[in-house]
Order: C-alpha cells, then sequence, then structure tokens
C-alpha cells in the first residue's frame, strides 16, 4: 500500500496555543479516515497541513508525485461570478458530455445539484449550497485522495446516505473530519483523535474507537486506584514499621462487551413518561386539521397530529420539505392557513433555531447563563450555571470570554445551555448538532436521557435520532405527517421504493428484431443530435463574444440577448431529447 502523504514531526501553533506538537502520521492509498476531537482541538488545521493550506511551523509535510487530490473544506471559495454549471462540470463542453457518466449523473443527482439552477451565479446561492457545489466538483473528478471538513453539513439524511454509498463504492483515499458518528462508523477504516497537541490512531470507525476510548479510560482508572493503593501501603508501612504481607492487586483486560455489560439502558422511558405527565398533563401539543403553504408548496395538507406527555420525535424529511417550518408552527411562530394548534396550559417550551442570532453579545458566557437562571434540575441533578457550562465544553477560564468572541461551535452550546437554564418541559430542537463535536453531542444525550419532558428534534444526524428519539415521524411531500416505526432505515427504503415508482418503466419490444432497429435508429438520431450540439455550441460562444463586444450598444445588447435565450432554450430541449435517449441506448 504506497503512501499518499506523510508528516514527520510537525509542529504548529497559533500564538501561544500549540494545536500539534511533533505529529509524525502517513495517509495510505484506500485509507478513509475519520478525524474526531474536541471543538479548536486542531481538526481542521490537520487537514489543512495535510491538503498544504497551511505550512507547518517545523517539520516536514511530504506527497507522492502527482498525487491527484481535491479538498473541501470550511475555507473553500467559489468565484461568485462563476456559474454553478462551470465549477461542477469544468471539463465538459456541453449536456450529453457528462449525461453520459453514469458516475457524474449520480454525483449530480444525489447532491441536488440541478435544483440549485445550472445557470445560478455561486454568489447567489446560500452557504450550505455553495458547500454542496463545492463537494459535487470535487467529487466528479477522478481522485487518488479527497480530503473533506464536515462534508455532511447541510445535507439531509438521503444525501448522507447516497455520500456514504459513493465513498465506498470508489476506491479513493478520504481524510475527513466530520461530527456525524453514523456516517463516520459506516465509511471510515480508521480514526485519527486530534488531543492535547497529538494525534491518536484507532483501526476502524466511530464504534471501535469510542470501545478503545472506554478500554483506555478503565485502564486508566485502574492505573490511579493502583497508585493510590501503593501510597496507602507506604504510608502504613512507615507508621507500622515492618511492611505487613499485602496481596498483589489483580486486574483483568475485559473485551469491549464486557466494558458495557453493567451499563445500564440510556433511559427509563417508562419513569420519564409517568414523570413528564405528572408535570404536563394530558395536552401538549396537537395540530387540529391543520394546513400550511409556503410559497406554491403545500408543507401540510388537513393534518392532525398529536404529541403527548413523554413523547421524543424524531422528524425527518428531505431539505426543503418543511421540516423547520412545522417547528415554527409547533413554536408558535408560524400560523396555519386553516386549522389550529392547541397548546397544554403547563407547557414551557423552549426551541433551539438554527440561527444564532438570540444570544446576548455584550454579556461574558457565565453572564449569558445566570441571565436565564442561577441553578438548573435536570434528571435528578441539580447543577449551578457554571457547572451547566462546564459539561458543555466551557471550563471556568472560558465562562468569563465575551459572547460576541465565541467561536460559531462555542455559540451553539451556549445557546443550548441558555435553553436548559430556563427548564423547559417540552424541547424543540432544530438541527442541534451543527458546529458540535463528538463529545459536546455526547454530554446532551447523557442530559437528555433523563429529561422528563416532551422532545421534538429535526435532525440529519441520524445517529442522534436513534439515539434520544423514542418514534421518528416522516414528511414526504404529500401534505402528511406520517409515523415510521421502522425507523429512519423504513424512511430511505419508502424514499428508494417512490423513486423507483416515479421512475418510468422501461418496455422490452416482444421482438428482438425490433428491439434491434429501436437501438439503430436512436443512435442515428444521437450522432444527428451530438452534432446540433456541437453547433448550438460554437453559436452560444460567438454570441456571448458579441454581447462583450456591443457592451455599449444597448439596442445591440437587447437584440443579441434574445437571440442568445433562443439559443439556450433550442439547446435545453436538444440535450433533454438527447439524454432521453441516452437511457434508451443504454
Amino acid at each position: 500500500m504506497s503512501n499518499l502523504i506523510n508528516l514527520e514531526s510537525v509542529h504548529k501553533s497559533f500564538g501561544e496555543r500549540v494545536l500539534l506538537d511533533g505529529v509524525s502520521l502517513g495517509v495510505h492509498a484506500g485509507e478513509r479516515i475519520g478525524v474526531v476531537g474536541l471543538n479548536g482541538s486542531g481538526k481542521t488545521t490537520l487537514l489543512e497541513l495535510l491538503a498544504g493550506l497551511e505550512p507547518p511551523d517545523s517539520g516536514r509535510v511530504s506527497r507522492a508525485r502527482d498525487l491527484r487530490m481535491a479538498v473541501v473544506t470550511q475555507r473553500s471559495d467559489l468565484d461568485p461570478s462563476a456559474r454553478v454549471r462551470d465549477v461542477v462540470l469544468e471539463g465538459y463542453r456541453a449536456d450529453h458530455e457528462w449525461a453520459a457518466d453514469p458516475r457524474v449523473r449520480s454525483i449530480v443527482t444525489g447532491l441536488g445539484i440541478e435544483a440549485l439552477g445550472w445557470e445560478s451565479p455561486t454568489g447567489e446561492l446560500s452557504g450550505g449550497q455553495r458547500r454542496r457545489v463545492a463537494l459535487a466538483a470535487a467529487l466528479v473528478r477522478e481522485l487518488d485522495l479527497l480530503i473533506l471538513d464536515e462534508p455532511t453539513n447541510h445535507l439531509d439524511v438521503e444525501g448522507i446516505q447516497w455520500l456514504a454509498d459513493h465513498l465506498l463504492a470508489r476506491r479513493v483515499g478520504l481524510v475527513v473530519v466530520t461530527h456525524d458518528r453514523w456516517f463516520l462508523d459506516t465509511v471510515c477504516d480508521r480514526t485519527w483523535e486530534v488531543v492535547n497537541g497529538s494525534v491518536e490512531q484507532y483501526e476502524g470507525g466511530y464504534s471501535d474507537w469510542i470501545f478503545a476510548r472506554a478500554e483506555r479510560a478503565r485502564l486508566a482508572a485502574a492505573a490511579e486506584e493502583k497508585r493510590r493503593n501503593l501510597v496507602r501501603k507506604e504510608l502504613a508501612w512507615l507508621r507500622r514499621g515492618p511492611p505487613a504481607r499485602t496481596s498483589k492487586p489483580r486486574f483483568r483486560i475485559e473485551a469491549a462487551e464486557a466494558l458495557i455489560a453493567d451499563v445500564p439502558p440510556p433511559r427509563d422511558t417508562v419513569e420519564l413518561h409517568a414523570f413528564a405527565k405528572r408535570r404536563l398533563g394530558k395536552t401538549v401539543l396537537e395540530l387540529e386539521d391543520v394546513s400550511l403553504t409556503l410559497g406554491s408548496h403545500r408543507l401540510l395538507d388537513n393534518v392532525t397530529w398529536r404529541i403527548g406527555p413523554g413523547d421524543r420525535i424524531g422528524l425527518v424529511g428531505v431539505n426543503g420539505s418543511g421540516k423547520t417550518s412545522v417547528l415554527r408552527l409547533l413554536a408558535g411562530a408560524l400560523e396555519p392557513d386553516a386549522g389550529r394548534l392547541v397548546r397544554g396550559k403547563t407547557v414551557r417550551l423552549a426551541w433551539l433555531r438554527q440561527e444564532l442570532d438570540d444570544l446576548p453579545g455584550d454579556l461574558r458566557v457565565l453572564e449569558a447563563l445566570e441571565e436565564v437562571a442561577r441553578r438548573v434540575v435536570l434528571g435528578k441533578h441539580e447543577l449551578s450555571a457554571s457547572q451547566l457550562a462546564e459539561k458543555f465544553g466551557f471550563p471556568p477560564k472560558r465562562q468569563w470570554t465575551p459572547v460576541d468572541e465565541l467561536s460559531g461551535g462555542e455559540r451553539r452550546r451556549l445557546q443550548l445551555c441558555r435553553l436548559l437554564m430556563a427548564e423547559p418541559n417540552v424541547l424543540l430542537l432544530d438541527e442541534p448538532t451543527n458546529d458540535l463535536d463528538i463529545d459536546t453531542l455526547q454530554q446532551l444525550e447523557d442530559l437528555l436521557d433523563g429529561w422528563a419532558g416532551t422532545l421534538v428534534v429535526v435532525s440529519h444526524d441520524r445517529y442522534l435520532i436513534e439515539r434520544v428519539c423514542d418514534a421518528v415521524y416522516a414528511l414526504y411531500g404529500d401534505g402528511a405527517v406520517t409515523s415510521v416505526p421502522g425507523g429512519i432505515e423504513q424512511y430511505l427504503a419508502r424514499r428508494r421504493d417512490a423513486a423507483a415508482e416515479r421512475k418510468p418503466a422501461q418496455q422490452e419490444s416482444a421482438k428482438p428484431a425490433s428491439r434491434a432497429a429501436e437501438q439503430r435508429a436512436a443512435r442515428k438520431e444521437l450522432a444527428r443530435l451530438e452534432r446540433k450540439l456541437d453547433s448550438l455550441h460554437d453559436k452560444e460562444q460567438k454570441l456571448h463574444a458579441a454581447l462583450a463586444e456591443a457592451a455599449t450598444d444597448p439596442d445591440r445588447l437587447l437584440e443579441l440577448d434574445m437571440e442568445l435565450k433562443n439559443v439556450l432554450a433550442e439547446k435545453e430541449s436538444v440535450e433533454q431529447r438527447w439524454m432521453e435517449l441516452a437511457d434508451t441506448v443504454e
């Protein structure tokens, strides 16, 4: 197995903060490596060193000769004037060229690129849409190594499933930073943990890393206990004189399953339901005959949906299906077109929005929490504002940082803390995993395990949905809110079945001779269409040149613009016919 990139004794710091200290590691051909660690630990810096975007302060980074590499990080910039077509399909002169490549067609469809508009300037797209365009542009290329920073952000559950399947099917090296634990477990065969300036390496994905961490913690605890025992025995010897006979401590190295053998289930659902019913009564949130339309899209059509005390619901659907709008409706921030929302009298609702504009920038972290409350009861535990902040990754010194100076991940954590400090009994969480590292996610899940209330979560993180929710509902675009008893797997299966039903059935001819004649006719027409497309492409280029020359002549510009629109419309029609025929020939 050949080496693609090597780091040798690499050191990297920013100011007095050391992120990587004497790190040596390598990326081999075909390896799929997941990079994990706390926010700010140096994960993105490690990627940028591998990619050559950042130089090391000392040490050496070497790359294989003629390495074909693509990098999509959070710093990836696109030319705002470039069209989506030019960025994604660079090197393809016409649509029929890329449409003839099943791999490229799969990328375009899987990431929903066509829905963005081929002619749209990237500068007019949202941040998430630009990330999808950059990801598609990288995947289209033939590569030896792909370096990705949080690629699952802004993808829905289906998009993440598609990306995982695509990467597994390709023989390409991968280094990826992500907090999506299902993605890590499914795609990666190695895990790097960036911690305290070093990079710990583990075989396997997320589950294997968790087991290794648990074993490491057990051994550390055993070593600490042994040290304390030795200190006590030494003290006893000094006081009594001759040392007493003692047996040596015995330790067992247990298998990974044994590490969790005595761990109770994450939560006692029956007890939490009973407690929630006492706090909330019978009525929590109910939609009665509700209809909701946004623009021309009918999101809900005469829907009745009752959310009861202690319900823990995951809401899934493709991007644009209306998940956030449903949360806004439940929160009372959006009025239905018809029907009504019923809210129980004892409901104290907290809503985690995707936006981070509801934080007091003029306060410090601890002040922003104590502005809500000084103490909070979560499950059976009472915590001070400072203790809750520590659970969410704010050590005592960091608690005195002004809110305006926090990173995006830190602001997200503070937003969560403020919600929990208010002691709500109904939580609406909209993409709570955005910008959170895995350790913080585990802390959040641990707190939610003992939280007795009603929970509705919108998330593309299927691990979180499966971990904290007891029921899954889906928006399939049919105006209904549909229960999915089989969870995410059943949801994805139903989406696949629906897509298969929509695809026109290919009718096979009864006579082989007739089929062969159809193929010959199709190929003949394809050749004619390709010549026509080449002609239209040349005409399009000439019109673009003429438009540039006529920049100061408004009448001529209007005339040329009309002619260009006609050419583009004809080209689109020809390309559409070409793709229909290409499917027939295939």
